[in-house]
């Protein structure tokens, strides 16, 4: 496109390129500005009700004025083109500040104060971003961060009134294209866009918090090495602290990234604006040379988090097991010697037997709660690995399983953990010599029928 004209945009240079569309640098040859001008694919404008809800969300948002916002200037069609035009913003994404090292703490603070306030006033707006990633922050030369790409942002509470699902789709399409590579957009997902689900605020908070950690520790909190393993981290996995992977942060930013990491939208920063105070609050700490002691009601609380997800029982699981423990002793130390040895060999091989049949117990549990799913067809379990048959592995279905493993190895005493494997490859004969085989625990009907 480059050397035509949209409406009175005359496009230059390209400036680059990804999964909505084109960018290109051009010209306002009304204004006589330059502006960037992002021509959306042809796929995403052909239905007629997504373009209009997309028009509409893209005005909204153009009423979002803040000095960290790259503002929108316009949003039209012309002869079947849909297109953004924003304002041009020359220097360098935080992406390309981070790989070529140019970012200390106190950088790092100032630009994501800055998102966070941005980010503030467009919740404040109802205007939530979806997109928030270290390409998305540019850095201009002069060291001030603008947001991009709010012309695909959405406003609060439309995609649970529209109900169209598309989030999910979206999402499962580029999974399951991009096997193998791991998608820059993901990694920066919350775990209810992972899965597919509606978003809010706290879905925008979630993701700059993911790039606060890329900018003071230099890497990415969830890896894989395919799209749908950094999505099961996401949704599953907790992260390293900031400060175990640099030693010199502060604990306080640490306290920041983790609730803005949270897995559960409510127990994380409300919106940006608070998250916003919380850094401007360390960044004046850190100017003044402050360190501020951690109140022992945090201490515990973080200390309860990291129990939490370390140990293999749940709260009642302790509970128990400190009530049989404390039982045990009062026999030994209250009652005859007889007695407490006839307890203590009861409770023994109480407990063994619980042990030794937990993880079938929760196996059954698995193989009940999977079963259900419409895509599957098998279910065989060798040992401790999970052959889970379905016509299709989408991300949905690898999520769920995935989740449900990840859950009964949360929940094991002792043992070597679950091992699970979605297949939809196997050849007929490679499933009839599956099903043929012991531990077969799930077959759906029209599969046992062939058996017969």
């Amino acid at each position: 496109m480059i050397g035509t004209t949209l409406k009175h945009y005359e496009i230059e240079t390209l400036l680059g390129q990804g999964g909505m569309g084109v960018v290109y640098r051009a010209r306002d040859a009304r204004l006589g500005r330059p502006v960037a001008l992002k021509v959306l694919r042809a796929e995403l404008t052909s239905d007629a009700d997504r373009k209009r809800r997309f028009v509409q969300e893209a005005r909204a948002a153009c009423a979002v004025t803040h000095p960290a916002i790259a503002q929108i200037y316009d949003v039209d069609e012309e002869r079947g083109t849909t297109f953004i035009a924003m304002e041009l913003v020359e220097g360098k994404s935080v992406r390309a500040l981070v790989a070529d090292r140019e970012l200390d703490l106190a950088a790092a603070m100032r630009i994501a104060i800055q998102v966070a306030q941005g980010l503030g006033r467009a919740h404040a707006a109802g205007i939530v971003h979806r997109d928030i990633k270290s390409d998305n922050v540019m850095v201009t030369r002069d060291g001030h961060a603008k947001i991009l790409d709010f012309g695909l942002a959405k406003r609060m509470g439309f995609a649970e009134r529209d109900g169209s699902g598309q989030d999910r789709a979206e999402l499962e399409t580029m999974a399951q294209t991009q096997v193998g590579t791991v998608m820059g957009t993901i990694a920066y997902m919350s775990p209810e866009q992972a899965r597919g689900r509606p978003v809010d605020r706290t879905s925008d908070v979630f993701s700059l918090g993911v790039v606060i950690y890329e900018m003071v520790t230099g890497e990415l909190p969830f890896r894989g090495d395919s799209p749908l393993d950094t999505l099961h981290a996401i949704a599953f996995e907790e992260i390293r602290p900031v400060t175990v992977v640099r030693k010199n942060l502060p604990f306080e930013l640490q306290r920041i990234v983790n609730r803005c990491l949270r897995k559960k939208p409510e127990d994380r920063f409300p919106d940006a604006a608070a998250l916003a105070a919380e850094l401007e609050r360390l960044e004046h700490d850190l100017d003044s040379g402050v360190r501020r002691a951690i109140p022992p009601g945090e201490r515990m609380r973080e200390a309860l988090e990291w129990l939490k997800g370390s140990l293999p029982i749940g709260p009642a699981g302790v509970a128990a097991l400190l009530l049989v423990l404390a039982g045990l002793g009062y026999l030994i130390v209250v009652r005859d010697a007889t007695g407490s040895a006839l307890a203590l060999g009861l409770g023994g091989l109480f407990v063994y037997r619980y042990v030794r049949n937990r993880k079938r117990r929760l196996l059954r549990r698995f193989v009940a709660r999977v079963s259900r799913l419409e895509d599957v067809r098998a279910i065989a379990i060798q040992g401790d690995r999970v052959t889970v048959v379905v016509d299709h592995a989408e991300a949905r279905i690898y999520m769920r399983v995935n989740g449900l493993v990840e859950t009964i190895n949360h929940k094991l005493f002792h043992g070597e953990p679950v091992e699970v494997a979605v297949r939809d490859d196997l050849s007929p004969e490679e499933l009839q010599r599956l099903l043929r085989e012991p531990g077969v625990a799930y077959v759906r009907d029209e599969e046992a029928a062939s058996r017969r």
